[in-house]
């Protein structure tokens, strides 16, 4: 009763939103991306860190998924967190060669954004129109993950 209440609370005061924040992502490779530009994709921001085992873990299917479905207009953000060393992160991305766009949150102003993430790994799945489908705390089921995806891709 009190989980409810203070849900209804939430959501009254506005913190929780359908649509995914206006960001500006920036690649390790200086490349630049935001909501905006990556409407029209069904995208997944992943926020991540190299100390994270579940990240690493969750890593090889993120891969597999990007690439499963990337010609179909899917896109993998992936944000490293703000306390996560540049250099590790760009030395795991070199020797993985993560196909997908990899940001630096060096000031945490992404992970502030999506409603102050803190629990890594993360990941937000977002329609064609910039609205959040849905949020996963912890490794997704790839299972229900691709379905949302490919629902999503057809629509």
């Amino acid at each position: 009763m009190i989980i409810a209440a203070l849900g209804a609370t939430l959501a009254l005061s506005g913190c929780f939103t359908d649509s995914a924040p206006g960001v500006q992502y920036t690649s390790l490779s200086g490349q630049q991306a935001s909501t905006d530009s990556l409407k029209g994709k069904v995208v997944l921001v992943n926020f991540w860190a190299t100390s994270c085992s579940g990240c690493m873990a969750e890593m090889p299917k993120l891969v597999a998924t990007q690439q499963k479905y990337a010609a179909q207009g899917f896109q993998t953000v992936a944000v490293a967190m703000s306390y996560d060393p540049p250099n590790y992160v760009q030395s795991y991305v070199n020797d993985k060669k993560l196909p997908f766009f990899v940001a630096l949150d060096s000031q945490g102003s992404i992970a502030k954004a999506f409603g102050d993430i803190q629990l890594t790994p993360t990941s937000i799945l977002i329609d064609k129109q910039g609205n959040i489908v849905k949020r996963f705390v912890g490794e997704p089921d790839f299972a229900e993950l691709h379905q949302l995806i490919e629902q999503n891709l057809k629509a």
